[in-house]
């Protein structure tokens, strides 16, 4: 499925708002922006969404503030600890970095993820392929 990628405008939103925190990592998904803060994602862009990932009784309150959705990148497939950032917030941007440094505490409230191991199948072949081409040299 080829999702849209977001605007520059969008973008420069989500830049604008990243935290400035030592934990805090921009990366890429899916060819959108996203930040992580121990390994844990808690801000990012899908397609033109920003969307934002907030513990249980902040997701609540911010669902019934601002009359926004949870996350569903696919239909019927929502990522229930995230929710969607309305439009009026996006126009708001004290009230959306107040929302973004939430999303950080609540990533950093949570346990950090390891870092992930290379695919063994992927590293063999990378090997091989190594010791393929130091055979062709001699």
């Amino acid at each position: 499925m080829a999702w849209a990628k977001p605007t520059e405008q969008t973008i420069a939103i989500f830049d604008s708002m990243m935290p400035k925190h030592a934990k805090v990592e921009r990366r890429k998904m899916f060819g959108c922006p996203v930040a992580f803060a121990n390994g844990n994602m808690f801000l990012g862009l899908h397609e033109n969404r920003m969307i934002l990932r907030l513990g249980e009784k902040e997701r609540e309150r911010f669902i019934s503030s601002f009359t926004a959705s949870v996350f569903e990148p696919m239909a019927g497939r929502p990522m229930r600890e995230y929710v969607v950032v309305p439009e009026q917030l996006l126009g708001d941007p004290a009230g959306l970095q107040s929302w973004c440094d939430r999303a950080l505490d609540y990533a950093l409230s949570l346990p950090p993820k390891a870092a992930k191991k290379a695919v063994a199948g992927k590293e063999k072949a990378k090997t091989a392929k190594a010791q393929g081409r130091a055979r062709a040299k001699r």
